[in-house]
């Protein structure tokens, strides 16, 4: 892990040094419109942005050359950012900048962006032989770059006065879900756990059975994938509608649109790792006088795994859009489809919001769940192989 501090600088060392330029010249410049409104900031906000800017300052330093090891030195370039980024948020949204930021301010949050490019970068950076840590450390990564966008979105919103019907900051996003509990306890009972789980369980569960008989049937194969490919290209808005009239208002119709949203991803890509195997592979089994589901289990169907969770990764993201979007066309109500377009109604854009993001850590959440259930199941594939050097 202990690196040449000049060999450190040249790959890491330009992010920080314009950090640390970019710091210097907000110090010079102003952060409000004009003098009588920076004078409105009293000592104490003074105060906290000249710790903010020291804190700027020693994260680029520390970037450069104060730390030679590079794991005490990411984590300490780390922990500086994230200090940087509550600091700076929090003294706009309780000082008169709101809505007055000048060239100075901008110059200081553009020094933080290059603090969070180098701290990333020495987090990508780390490689450890303890996969406990290497996985913290690889879970840092995305959690830093979402931080940095989330106090982007926020110090946008609030430094040039975006209306919140616009675009509210995610500090207001909060509020209303914290504010909303129950009501979106209840969307989300409705449209994840009573739509969005049984469709795709379904779903995926008729796509793979009739993928293996197609396999085993080469004319319903041939005649499945164009009817596939097919049906699979019908937009949502053109299903869901009809869905709705047949099955009703209520979770089964959203069921029925995430079963053939599933249906045919699962279909063809579980088709496509079915004939992976080569003829060397099947020559082996049968030499061996192994039947037809004896060589479907040991060899095929381990060799569809990987197109298998392809399928159901794309699905679990299917599943979510199609019952939502089912939702628009008729539901009870309660649900994150109804939910979002009854509150854009009403200019409640907050809790529009406060759903999609809901929705989106749902999704997220799941989306995770099976890329770790895909790792445990073919942990021997090549491209889950660790090499050690």
């Amino acid at each position: 892990l202990v690196m040449n501090s000049s060999s450190m600088l040249n790959r890491f060392g330009s992010a920080s040094a314009l950090a640390l330029v970019l710091t210097l010249l907000a110090l010079w410049l102003p952060w409000a419109t004009s003098s009588a409104e920076m004078a409105n900031v009293n000592a104490w906000q003074q105060a906290n942005w000249l710790t903010l800017l020291v804190t700027v300052a020693l994260c680029a330093l520390a970037g450069v050359v104060v730390v030679n090891q590079l794991l005490p030195r990411a984590l300490l370039v780390t922990a500086l950012t994230l200090l940087a980024l509550w600091q700076v948020t929090s003294i706009v949204k309780h000082t008169e900048l709101a809505g007055q930021t000048q060239l100075g301010f901008w110059l200081l949050v553009i020094a933080i962006g290059f603090c969070v490019w180098t701290s990333m970068k020495f987090l990508t950076a780390i490689r450890l032989f303890d996969s406990k840590v290497q996985g913290v450390i690889n879970l840092m990564i995305p959690a830093l770059l979402g931080a940095w966008f989330i106090s982007l979105w926020e110090l946008a919103t609030i430094g040039f006065a975006i209306p919140h019907v616009l675009l509210p900051a995610p500090s207001l996003v909060g509020e209303a879900i914290t504010s909303s509990i129950p009501t979106l306890a209840a969307d989300f009972n409705q449209t994840i756990i009573k739509a969005v789980i049984p469709g795709f369980l379904l779903g995926n569960f008729v796509g793979f059975s009739v993928a293996v008989v197609a396999d085993k049937i080469p004319f319903l194969r041939r005649g499945l994938l164009p009817v596939g490919n097919l049906v699979s290209a019908i937009p949502i808005v053109g299903i869901a509608p009809i869905m709705v009239m047949w099955f009703g208002f209520d979770w089964h119709s959203k069921v029925a649109v995430v079963v053939i949203m599933t249906f045919f991803p699962m279909l063809v890509n579980t088709i496509a790792g079915l004939g992976q195997s080569d003829a060397m592979e099947k020559d082996l089994l049968r030499s061996y006088g192994a039947s037809y589901w004896q060589s479907f289990f040991k060899l095929r169907l381990p060799n569809a795994l990987p197109f298998i969770f392809n399928a159901l990764k794309i699905n679990s993201t299917l599943a979510l859009i199609g019952a939502i979007v089912a939702e628009f066309f008729g539901t009870p109500i309660v649900g994150m489809g109804f939910r979002i377009s009854i509150e854009v109604g009403r200019m409640n854009i907050e809790m529009v919001w406060a759903t999609i993001a809901v929705a989106a850590l749902a999704g997220s959440s799941f989306y995770g769940l099976l890329a770790l259930l895909e790792r445990r199941v073919t942990f021997w594939h090549a491209s889950f192989r660790k090499v050690h050097h």
